[in-house]
């Protein structure tokens, strides 16, 4: 998409009165050798592999534990109507982000390059599927939840300094939010190293957070507090549509579970440690969320749960009082922000990787010549979550985002199906059973059609109006190559403006 020839480093580094001899130097000669797939070492406009297995998991289950463990009982419980029922929800989530995880594992292998969805799209089914899901992510997804994340980790922020018990005011949230937003950015754009060190650390803090709930909920089920989880199945909706937006509401808190396969090309050794972190991760979160929400439901009622903005505080509050409260809302605090990195870190490279294959404008598909980040495409992730920010509808966002997002993974696993019979004979380090992911496809399908049949909202319109619209942009930038008047003048500025540099196509 409005492909042009870019400023070569060397141009780049001359402008900053800087030698070609040295390391960074040596890069204009080792352009010509970028492998997605097989990165090399010291390359100064290379993606390289820095993402172990420790990191791969702290990617995974820091992106998954995030707002919606504090945010999403409150929609479960409502919209399932019983406590029994919403646990089984919560717990058959969890089962199908592992189903859904393992088909990417196979996928992942087979095709070891970054961006996930988008490339495996790009093979199954060429350009249109693959840029459709380009436009939607990139423009409203992957935003969207790094705008929501921000919110939430702003409005428990601001309930650490709030001495008033009243609603905290929305301009502050919005305007922290936005500056969380800039600050995750920054250490994304900054050190690749600084932002995986910054998810390890947070995700080991909110570990600890979980840690404390699930064990405090243990002592109170051990002093005999088990009246609201003695009520069952009562008051369980008979609804599909009501289910289907209920697991909505779960999945928010599952989504992550396909985050390393954005940085695949990132990962060291991924045939390896792909599938390791993926059953590492996947389970320790099923398990935290199962024993988070029964320990919610051993100090408060299901009414008590559902009048709540703040579950987490409110549970603090009733175990350990004022302290409790402070506690609990600064490991949330440290929660959300880890899982905002996490997204901001995924995000930054599915633009570059859509960016990479002509899907949006090149200069997203540019790195910084010394920081070896893809600094253009986590900025313009930025600018787009800032706007989203403004309506400060958390609730909307998040049906809009789960209704959206489960279209392309039932893409995903169409597309792993249709290459077991057009690419027979592609190695498969890892290979699922064709069954795996015709359930999670026929699921997916039943999360997309059953609300808009039951209960039909104008986010689902909106949602697929926005898809469609992505072909207004298509065909004329991408199947018939036009460019924009003033792009190639436009890309060198922002080259030098940030100092990044054009990277080769990975081999297929």
């Amino acid at each position: 998409m409005w492909r042009h020839d870019g400023v070569r480093q060397g141009d780049i580094l001359r402008s900053r009165g800087q030698s070609l001899s040295g390391p960074e130097g040596q890069a204009e000669g080792k352009c010509a050798n970028l492998e997605g797939g097989k990165p090399a070492p010291n390359d100064a406009v290379n993606l390289e592999r820095r993402v172990g297995l420790f990191s791969g998991v702290a990617l995974i289950v820091g992106t998954m534990i995030g707002s919606g463990i504090f945010v999403s009982p409150k929609g479960l419980l409502e919209r399932t109507g019983s406590v029994g029922l919403s646990l089984i929800i919560w717990a058959l989530c969890g089962v199908l982000s592992l189903l859904g995880a393992l088909c990417y594992v196979e996928l992942g292998c087979m095709i070891p390059s970054s961006g996930a969805e988008h490339t495996y799209f790009m093979t199954a089914f060429g350009h249109l599927p693959a840029f459709l899901f380009a436009w939607v992510s990139i423009i409203i997804l992957k935003p969207a939840m790094l705008a929501i994340i921000c919110l939430s980790f702003s409005r428990y922020l601001v309930e650490v300094f709030s001495s008033q018990p009243c609603e905290p005011p929305i301009l502050g949230i919005q305007l922290l939010g936005a500056l969380t937003i800039v600050l995750i950015t920054f250490i994304n754009s900054y050190s690749v190293t600084l932002a995986t060190k910054v998810q390890n650390i947070f995700t080991a803090a909110k570990l600890l957070a979980i840690l404390i709930i699930i064990i405090g909920g243990i002592v109170k089920m051990a002093q005999g507090y088990t009246d609201h989880l003695a009520t069952g199945f009562e008051g369980s909706t008979d609804s599909f549509g009501d289910i289907a937006t209920a697991f909505y509401s779960g999945l928010w808190a599952y989504d992550g579970w396909n985050n390393l396969n954005y940085v695949t090309e990132e990962l060291k050794k991924p045939y390896t440690n792909l599938p390791r972190a993926i059953i590492i991760g996947l389970p320790l979160v099923t398990v935290c969320y199962l024993l988070v929400n029964i320990s919610y439901l051993t100090v408060m009622s299901p009414d008590e749960l559902l009048a709540s903005e703040t579950v987490a505080v409110l549970f603090g509050g009733r175990l350990f009082g004022i302290t409790g409260q402070v506690i609990m809302i600064l490991t949330v605090v440290m929660s959300t922000f880890g899982s905002a990195n996490g997204s901001c870190f995924t995000s930054g490279r599915l633009c570059f990787v859509a960016a990479r294959e002509g899907h949006m404008v090149d200069v997203l598909s540019y790195v910084h010549t010394t920081k070896l980040t893809p600094s253009p495409a986590l900025i313009f992730n930025a600018i787009i979550a800032l706007v989203m920010v403004i309506p400060s509808d958390i609730g909307s966002l998040i049906d809009f985002f789960s209704f959206t997002a489960w279209i392309f993974y039932g893409g995903a696993m169409l597309a792993l199906i249709v290459m077991r019979f057009t690419m027979k004979d592609k190695e498969r380090p890892y290979k699922v059973p064709i069954v795996i992911p015709i359930i999670v496809l026929l699921i997916s399908l039943y999360l997309v059609i059953g609300p808009i049949v039951d209960s039909p909202q104008i986010e689902y319109l909106y949602a697929t109006l926005f898809i469609v619209a992505g072909l207004i942009f298509y065909f004329p930038f991408v199947y018939y190559g036009k460019s924009i008047p003033g792009m190639p003048r436009m890309t060198k500025f922002f080259q030098y403006l940030l100092q990044v540099v054009p990277t080769n196509m990975p081999d297929a």
